[in-house]
């Protein structure tokens, strides 16, 4: 497995991969979830332009057989974190580490651009939402520790009609610049 920058010939495998990775919450009942349409082209492009896109493909060389993506990651800078807006692994990919393969490469990227820590918002009773996410070092926001940003992400969430299942804020502190 190998990281790497979003390619604009990814983007429509980017969003296959969400489609594909939304079909699990169907069985828990949240068909909404499983029937919603990926960020469109123009929305990861933009992703993809100001370098916040990134892919996991399958195989460590830079042979074009081993360079379609499996599993993508875009963030945003929300209040001096890095916030993941979205975090997908294609369900045949599932299961390999590259979720975290890509947080963990984005809180590297993070902690030396100076960014205090990583932040998402999420489902809290789906496995592999908040649960998984605590496994992996973060941690549940209390509603006093939420910034600005992650509020209006929460509103935002809001209005697109998540609250009907149960939403946290979460975060993973990283190390402060220069203790690395």
């Amino acid at each position: 497995m190998r990281i790497r920058r979003a390619e604009a010939a990814d983007l429509p495998r980017l969003q296959d991969i969400e489609r594909a990775a939304g079909e699990p919450f169907r069985e828990l009942g949240m068909v909404e979830i499983a029937d919603d349409e990926p960020p469109a082209t123009a929305v990861l492009e933009r992703y993809r332009a100001a370098g916040r896109a990134w892919v996991a493909v399958d195989g460590d060389s830079d042979s074009d057989s081993d360079d379609r993506p499996i599993a993508y990651l875009i963030h945003d800078t929300v209040d001096g974190a890095a916030h993941v807006e979205q975090v997908s692994v294609h369900p045949d990919a599932a299961h390999r580490g590259l979720g975290r393969a890509l947080i963990d490469h984005l809180g590297e990227r993070a902690a030396a651009e100076g960014l205090t820590g990583l932040t998402l918002t999420t489902f809290s009773e789906v496995p592999w939402n908040a649960p998984y996410y605590t496994r992996i070092g973060f941690r549940e926001l209390a509603e006093p520790e939420l910034t600005d940003g992650l509020r209006e992400i929460r509103r935002a969430e809001k209005e697109h009609g998540l609250d009907r299942w149960p939403r946290v804020c979460m975060r993973r502190d990283l190390p402060p610049a220069g203790s690395r």
